[in-house]
């Protein structure tokens, strides 16, 4: 289901290309993002709030599509074991991320936007090896993964509702993690 939404939303978003009105500008930009985060993996599945800031530039590459780098932070909060797997103590995840991202006027306000990268996790948590609790505080070298869609007040700001994929993996540890998220941007 998540991939096919993204497929429809960067289907629609090239397609509309040629037709979108709205002038693209180069430059720099800055936005941060809050919303809940979910991690269903081993022995963790449950909710928390998580947030993320990102700094980058952005080139136009046509009137209507920015192709652009980005680097930042975020946190994906802190998460309790499932029933049963109590020993196992809380999972946290929060990284850097480095990457690309586009930027797609539909029209003169609306947009939808893609991104995607390397994603260095600082993983905590735990997994179970048959009675024993293995615990983990390590770094997971990975990626990052996510879309969004949102409406741009100007040619300085904007706001969006975002999907976000975490992949994080280390010592067999897995805390894949979901951000659904509210965003607001501002370009310079």
């Amino acid at each position: 289901m998540k991939n096919t939404l993204l497929a429809i939303a960067l289907t629609t978003g090239l397609a509309a290309l040629p037709i979108a009105s709205h002038a693209a500008n180069s430059g720099f930009f800055i936005n941060g993002n809050v919303g809940q985060s979910s991690i269903d993996k081993g022995g963790y599945n449950d909710d928390d709030t998580g947030y993320g800031a990102n700094i980058g530039y952005r080139w136009a590459v046509a009137p209507n599509f920015l192709l652009g780098v980005e680097g930042g932070y975020v946190d994906l909060g802190s998460v309790s074991p499932r029933r049963g797997f109590g020993d196992l103590g809380k999972a946290e995840l929060s990284g850097w991320t480095l990457g690309v991202n586009g930027h797609w006027n539909l029209t003169d306000n609306w947009y939808l936007s893609g991104r995607g990268g390397y994603f260095r996790g600082d993983v905590k948590g735990g997994y179970a090896v048959g009675p024993l609790a293995v615990r983990v505080d390590d770094n997971s070298n990975k990626w990052y993964a996510g879309a969004g869609f949102g409406y741009d007040f100007n040619n300085n700001v904007s706001v969006g509702l975002n999907y976000d994929y975490y992949k994080a993996e280390k010592s067999g540890l897995k805390l894949d993690s979901d951000l659904v998220s509210v965003s607001a941007e501002y370009r310079f």
